[in-house]
């Protein structure tokens, strides 16, 4: 993503008016290279038609409560989800908005249990991914492909990734100073007006390193 000379000029204003008078740089601006976590549980995107499949015709979906990146929220509807293995893994909580396509975001310790091969995935990206059966009060969805593991990743808005000097799908190192010190390479960086900073790790992730919601990994330059 290029930026012109005008929206250099004026964020390179924007810092030099927070350090002469003296105010902190918001956590948004990416503060110290520090970016806060948000650790994703086990969860389902739904297409309209799906949602009727599984609820009924005319269905819509209940906010629960608003997610960190605007726009996003968690719903009220649960779900089932099936495997191979036939055990079936219950209260798969429902995310909002609807979308193009259906898609399910597990951890490698749920795949073990349904005994699925999800590839790690940026979301959206489903072509050639695991399939998976959807169980829901009024209906079953069979999703040919769809299953996928999210890959590691740093939501920034355009300020944000102008100060990190990083442009959308570029790829960061990232240290975890948990209580598992550890390095994550080959994060990959998305880029939009409408984002908020903030890393997105699985829970498997977050857990390995001893980390959870509102914890603070450092982007390291290189």
């Amino acid at each position: 993503m290029e930026y012109s000379n005008a929206q250099i000029a004026e964020l390179v204003k924007k810092v030099l008016a927070d350090i002469e008078g003296g105010a902190p740089v918001s956590q948004s601006a990416g503060a110290n290279n520090e970016v806060p976590v948000g650790v994703s549980n086990r969860h389902i995107h739904l297409t309209r038609e799906d949602l009727e499949t599984l609820y009924g015709a005319g269905y819509e979906l209940t906010p629960l409560k608003d997610l960190s990146q605007p726009g996003q929220y968690a719903c009220k509807e649960v779900l089932t989800i099936v495997g191979p293995s036939l055990r079936p893994i219950e209260n798969v909580r429902v995310l909002g908005p609807l979308r193009s396509k259906s898609q399910v975001e597990i951890s490698a310790t749920d795949s073990y249990v349904l005994k699925v091969k999800p590839p790690v995935r940026e979301s959206g990206n489903l072509a050639g991914s695991a399939g998976i059966r959807i169980v829901g009060p009024k209906g079953v969805v069979e999703l040919s492909e769809g299953c996928i593991i999210a890959n590691r990743h740093i939501h920034m808005s355009p300020d944000d990734a102008l100060r990190f000097n990083v442009k959308d799908c570029d790829t960061v190192t990232v240290d975890v100073d948990g209580k598992r010190r550890t390095r994550w390479y080959d994060v990959q960086v998305r880029v939009h007006k409408d984002f908020r900073l903030e890393m997105h790790v699985d829970t498997d992730d977050a857990n390995a390193v001893g980390i959870g919601n509102g914890s603070k990994v450092k982007v390291v330059k290189e």
